[in-house]
């Protein structure tokens, strides 16, 4: 993905805020050389943030007519406006090496026999692991195949078929578990019983 960026030339709390009254968002571009101050077209950055890969894969920033390669690192929005009041890059090489999360794609649910057989669903435990490589080497996301799931076991990280070159951080837990198949509830249907009729002939007193 490629957006463009513009230098920003002023600073501080006053000059930001003007930004934003003008539909930019100020930013900054470090790592691999001094930091840059930078500013981005508001819109077209709000609509890039909706896209999965604009999070997790390598983009190419257009900055004072040269392309480089950077991450997307950090981003903050209005407490309750649909405003992006700043965002982090991170400038790429060659011989960066990252840590980040990389989104899981799960593919062949709804053909595993967890779910065709036994009519049950599975539960997505975890949804985006974290990874260590090369920038250059980082993938847009992780499959993760579900169509082999039975009732009674799970999938875990250790199952995942993995580049060599990308190593999964797991915070000291030996081998999470990333999905599970959950049993059909089954609905029991209660039904109260109607109350005895009053005898007949039974006066009132």
């Amino acid at each position: 993905m490629k957006f463009v960026a513009f230098e920003r030339k002023l600073q501080g709390t006053g000059a930001s805020r003007r930004l934003r009254h003008a539909g930019k968002v100020p930013g900054i571009v470090y790592g691999a050389g001094e930091p840059v101050s930078i500013e981005l077209d508001h819109n077209a950055l709000f609509h890039a943030l909706k896209k999965e890969a604009f999070h997790s894969s390598l983009l190419d920033m257009e900055l004072a007519g040269a392309t480089t390669k950077v991450l997307l690192r950090d981003y903050q929005m209005h407490p309750y406006k649909p405003q992006v009041l700043h965002v982090d890059f991170q400038r790429v090489d060659a011989t960066t090496k990252i840590t980040k999360k990389v989104p899981l794609h799960f593919v062949g649910e709804a053909e595993s026999p967890a779910v065709k057989t036994d009519k049950g669903t599975v539960n997505h435990v975890i949804t985006e692991l974290e990874i260590t490589c090369l920038a250059q080497q980082l993938p847009e996301f992780i499959e993760v195949d579900l169509s082999g799931l039975t009732m009674g076991h799970s999938v875990h990280v250790n199952d995942l078929k993995l580049a060599p070159h990308i190593k999964i951080v797991t915070h000291g837990k030996p081998n999470p578990v990333i999905a599970t198949p959950v049993p059909a509830v089954v609905e029991e249907i209660v039904v109260a019983a109607a109350p005895a009729p009053e005898a007949k002939g039974k006066k009132k007193k």
